[in-house]
């Protein structure tokens, strides 16, 4: 699954930064927490991670600082992910 999205940023001191992942490729299901395992790439950094199903019901990749190196909202990303 491949896609390209802003990342935005959670509100507040040490507020996590995310990619929404479109409806149209976001899994039916979710595991144990809302978590889905994948491999996840993004802007050519590959590393094991989970898609979380928020609150709202959106599908969300968590972007670590290390992947996303200088970028910050809304600057895009592209991602490719497929599931564990």
């Amino acid at each position: 699954m491949t896609f390209r999205g802003a990342i935005w940023k959670v509100d507040g001191p040490g507020g996590w930064t995310f990619v929404t992942v479109p409806d149209a490729l976001a899994p039916d299901a979710a595991g144990a927490w809302g978590r889905i395992p994948v491999v996840a790439t993004v802007d050519g950094h590959t590393w094991d991670t989970s898609l979380w199903r928020s609150k709202t019901g959106e599908v969300v990749l968590a972007v670590p600082k290390r992947v996303r190196g200088r970028k910050s909202p809304p600057d895009e990303v592209d991602v490719t992910f497929r599931y564990r």
